[in-house]
């Protein structure tokens, strides 16, 4: 079960900014026609609205294809549509089979635990940030050793920047 769950998680992109899976992977996991399963979709369309379910853009795609080697060879007709945690869940109700409602159990625990780490990293960076502001007043009235520390913090919270310094600095 673990190895599976590490598969699907393999399976589940970011893409504009919403985690989502492709329908051929899906389709890969309920063990069901890609067709048949994008014909079910388009049969019941009014489940998916577009923050359940979209299809994605020639540059999306493009992109896609060339970060990942096994879509290269991917000669499909029209672009694939990716489905967000809820289209997934509609999935279940739209194919209807016990397969489906398993993998659907899955995919949500994934689903889930992502959401439990991006949670657990944004507590982190708040207790961060924290004894940063704590450190700073220190600084203030002690001593300037600890603004190492604080350049340390910064740079585990914020995003690493785009220029290095070279060499070493004299106060």
């Amino acid at each position: 079960m673990a190895n599976k769950l590490t598969q699907i998680q393999k399976m589940i992109y970011e893409i504009r900014g919403q985690k989502v899976m492709l329908d051929s992977d899906l389709a890969a996991l309920y063990e069901v026609e890609l067709k048949a399963m994008n014909q079910a979709v388009k049969r019941n369309i009014g489940r998916f609205p577009s923050e359940f379910m979209f299809q994605l853009t020639d540059g999306e795609w493009k992109n896609l294809r060339s970060q990942i080697v096994t879509f290269g060879k991917d000669t499909r007709k029209y672009k694939p549509y990716a489905f967000t945690e809820h289209g997934i869940l509609m999935l279940s109700s739209v194919l209807n089979s016990d397969r489906a409602i398993k993998i659907n159990i899955q995919v949500m625990r994934i689903f889930v635990q992502m959401r439990h780490f991006v949670l657990s990293k944004n507590e982190t960076n708040d207790q961060i940030a924290e004894l940063r502001k704590l450190l700073m007043l220190y600084i203030e009235k002690n001593d300037r050793r600890v603004n190492d520390i604080i350049i340390v913090l910064n740079n585990l919270i914020g995003q690493p920047s785009k220029t290095k310094r070279i060499g070493f600095r004299t106060d």
